[in-house]
């Protein structure tokens, strides 16, 4: 990668998460690797996947859903929630995964909901 943004390649990446979820504990994900990647270049990325709100819109209108009647369900504040709200959606913070309830106050902005798991939403689908 570095090699081929060095010889003008763009520099694309899917999203900023530093980590993701394992069994064993938080992994590196691709945030993590596009720093690495965007020091040894000093290129920053473009992300085109959450937080960016055109993924979201984009999804949207391939599946010709609204933005009246969808939810992001996710487990990041970060990402997943303001991608959400930046689109227009309901939220909703999943504990299961990265970000916990103790973290949520850490940011300007408040998913619609918070549940403990993706079971909890079984009776709603």
């Amino acid at each position: 990668a570095v090699r081929l943004i060095d010889n003008g390649a763009r520099f694309i990446c899917t999203n900023p998460d530093p980590t993701g979820p394992s069994a064993e504990g938080a992994l590196p994900a691709a945030g993590s690797v596009a720093a690495m990647i965007s020091k040894a270049t000093g290129v920053e990325p473009y992300f085109v996947g959450k937080p960016n709100p055109m993924m979201m819109r984009s999804a949207l209108n391939t599946i010709g859903a609204h933005s009246e009647t969808t939810a992001m369900i996710g487990d990041r504040m970060d990402t997943d929630v303001l991608c959400g709200l930046e689109a227009g959606l309901e939220t909703i913070l999943v504990l299961s995964g990265i970000s916990g309830r103790g973290d949520i106050d850490r940011y300007p902005y408040r998913p619609s909901r918070v549940i403990d798991s993706v079971a909890d939403l079984i009776d709603e689908v």
